[in-house]
């Protein structure tokens, strides 16, 4: 005879709602800490400094820095390559620092809730 009722797995109620307020806590970290990284700016440079960029959390670029010699009318081809190479980096490193803050509130679950 089939078993009626109870909850799938052998879970019970007590477990589940444990679980819940396990997730909304996740839920709420993650929140405050997607806020504060918002807030964070990072920096990178290329060129042996000749040009900084600053990208935000945001993943906005608030600020692009070029030193007098690295602008050369006779090779902006070169400036391009190195404002294409400071801004990659920046994003890079906001990116794994966002990806471990939140790993350490999901504990290496990832960010594929749909929270």
């Amino acid at each position: 005879m089939a078993k009626r009722g109870g909850f799938p797995g052998g879970m019970m109620p007590g477990n589940m709602n444990n679980l819940m307020k396990q997730a909304q806590k996740m839920q709420k970290q993650m929140e405050e800490k997607t806020k504060e990284l918002e807030e964070k700016t990072w920096e990178a440079s290329a060129g042996g400094g000749a040009v900084t960029v600053t990208v935000s959390g945001k993943k906005e670029v608030t600020g692009i820095k070029l030193t007098p010699e690295v602008v050369d009318p006779d090779d902006i081809e070169m400036l391009e390559d190195l404002i294409v190479a400071a801004t990659n980096e920046a994003w890079r490193k906001m990116e794994e620092e966002s990806s471990e803050v939140m790993n350490s509130i999901t504990g290496g679950l990832g960010g594929g809730f749909p929270f």
